[in-house]
């Protein structure tokens, strides 16, 4: 549980999160799974990564994103997101690649081995927590049953 302190001018008590604002994390509370973490390894981190999907004719568009994925040599997803500045100010960008990247946390075990690029479009901006939960969670179970997912794995 997060632990937070009272101001400068009185005495330092130390105080629980309320519970508005307590994480409902499964994660929390014991020791860090290998579920529960986002290693360097699951990200797509060079160019060369992402302008090979650019090619791609796996794509699926939710309401304020386009997800595009190919399969890759690996035993597990790789995520990758995309957010330009016409979608908002910094703030709202960093907002919306916390979001993506925290449902593919919680979901990647459920995905295929795909290298997948999340692509922020201009409803993203106004999106809460949930709305992007919802429209993700839509797209990896596309992923994980779609023809170009189904292909790949005949191989």
């Amino acid at each position: 549980m997060g632990v937070w302190s009272s101001n400068a001018e009185g005495p330092r008590v130390a105080r629980t999160w309320p519970s508005a604002l307590q994480p409902s994390n499964h994660c929390l509370g014991g020791p860090v799974s290998v579920a529960c973490t986002f290693p360097k390894s699951l990200r797509l981190r060079k160019r060369a990564e992402f302008t090979r999907l650019t090619g791609s004719a796996c794509t699926f568009a939710v309401k304020g994103f386009l997800v595009v994925w190919q399969t890759n040599d690996l035993a597990q997803p790789r995520l990758g997101v995309t957010v330009s500045k016409k979608i908002g100010c910094a703030v709202v960008r960093n907002r919306i690649k916390r979001y993506s990247r925290e449902i593919f946390r919680h979901n990647r075990l459920l995905l295929p081995a795909v290298d997948l690029n999340v692509i922020a479009r201009r409803g993203s901006a106004t999106m809460d927590f949930h709305s992007v939960l919802r429209e993700l969670e839509k797209s990896f179970r596309y992923i994980g049953s779609s023809p170009c997912s189904r292909a790949a794995r005949s191989l």
